[in-house]
């Protein structure tokens, strides 16, 4: 995609630097993580129809990371809600990568603290629900 991408329309995707683009993803990925993991803590808990809430709930949290827009143009409760955010702090600093305004001081470091804050929460919500799951035998319904 990022050579499609170069050749198409001519943006430099390494152009905010490779430690920029390097500190993003991995901000990416620990999103993901925590997300992924309070999925699967929430199919644990409430089985096989909680996913489908639960990624339309992604799309929801991804919107207000300021994914598609920045986060200044959001009104003050929803902004409020995107600070919480870690990819909101990780998409800031790519943008200032790439010579945009950042909106928030540190954003890289307040994105990972954000982001350890809960990676740890999400292992103990889906630590809590593996061990519901096997109380409840909702654990071996769904292994079938």
């Amino acid at each position: 995609m990022a050579s499609i991408g170069t050749w198409a329309f001519g943006f430099d995707f390494i152009g905010g630097g490779p430690a920029t683009l390097t500190l993003f993803l991995l901000g990416c990925f620990l999103t993901a993580l925590v997300i992924g993991a309070l999925v699967c803590a929430l199919v644990l808990l409430f089985g096989t129809r909680a996913e489908t809430s639960a990624w339309a709930a992604v799309n929801f949290i991804v919107m207000l990371a300021g994914i598609y827009y920045p986060v200044s143009v959001l009104p003050g409760w929803r902004a409020a809600i995107s600070a919480a955010i870690p990819l909101t702090y990780f998409l800031d600093a790519v943008r200032a990568g790439y010579g945009f305004e950042p909106q928030f001081a540190h954003p890289l470091l307040t994105g990972f603290a954000l982001a350890a804050l809960y990676v740890a929460l999400a292992h103990w919500a889906l630590a809590s629900a593996v061990t519901r799951a096997r109380r409840t035998g909702l654990l071996l319904k769904l292994s079938e």
